[in-house]
């Protein structure tokens, strides 16, 4: 089995990234930062915010649909705003993705905020609404259950540093994965943590029994050189003890957003 974490920039760096999810051949990916625009008049539009100008793939969930059609696809929006091609101004949907292989059956999932709620008509103030997507999945030709979740963590401009609303995004998160795991099978949970290290959220997921793969492995940067600010940890994949790691690593070429592709083979 392989699971595949990234946080896809919103299809920043399109062509490498659509080269590398056809033909790393995961079984499941979990993207964070990815747009569905339904009625996009151009394959690119622009997100504004305070002066900031940012190029973002406008279907990108329905073109990695397309380019994978061995795997289902699961959209998770944190809210509806607009991008905007020129001055004209497109509703668009932000959020998460998670594409399973087919031969894969979802038999539980669940999808839900960590902080704050979904914005219907904008992308909210900030720290914006962070959500996070579980699935609980049999894996028919070795004949186990097991259970992936994935989360965005909250953007804070302050930092990285732990915080009551960080404490609560992790709670948010154990409560969601308590919904859909059965205890003593096998648990990964990734994403894009934005958070240290040291973070509390890692003591309160080891009592689940999850250990990180970055720091445990010896990973100092989950960051590419697309990334120019100091701190570059921000993604992490946490495994339980019955998860058997092949390999695992946080990919440093290609290049395909400003944060690595984490990647799990595991059985």
């Amino acid at each position: 089995m392989r699971i595949l974490s990234l946080n896809a920039w919103g299809g920043r760096v399109h062509a490498p990234l659509m080269r590398y999810l056809a033909e790393v051949d995961a079984d499941v990916i979990c993207l964070q930062e990815v747009a569905r625009t339904p009625d996009a008049p151009s394959d690119w539009l622009i997100y504004r915010d305070q002066g900031v100008e940012l190029p973002q793939r406008a279907n990108l969930f329905e073109e990695i649909r397309t380019l994978l059609p061995d795997h289902d696809g699961f959209f998770a929006p944190t809210a509806r705003g607009h991008l905007f091609d020129g001055e004209r101004a497109v509703p668009s949907e932000f959020g998460l993705a998670t594409f399973v292989r087919k031969f894969l059956t979802v038999i539980a999932q669940a999808q839900d905020f960590v902080h704050g709620t979904f914005s219907p008509d904008g992308w909210g103030p900030h720290p914006r609404a962070r959500n996070a997507h579980c699935l609980r999945l049999f894996n028919h030709e070795d004949g186990f259950a097991f259970t992936v979740a994935q989360m965005h963590g909250l953007r804070e401009v302050a930092g990285k540093g732990d915080t009551p609303a960080r404490d609560a995004q992790t709670q948010a998160l154990i409560e969601l994965i308590g919904r859909v795991w059965s205890a003593g099978e096998r648990l990964a949970v990734c994403g894009d943590f934005n958070v240290l290290p040291d973070s509390r959220i890692f003591s309160e997921l080891a009592a689940l029994g999850l250990t990180d793969l970055i720091t445990a492995r010896g990973h100092a940067d989950t960051r590419t050189s697309y990334y120019e600010k100091p701190g570059r940890f921000a993604d992490y994949l946490l495994v339980t003890p019955d998860i058997e790691v092949i390999s695992f690593d946080a990919v440093a070429e290609p290049e395909v957003s400003d944060h690595r592709a984490l990647l799990l083979d595991m059985r």
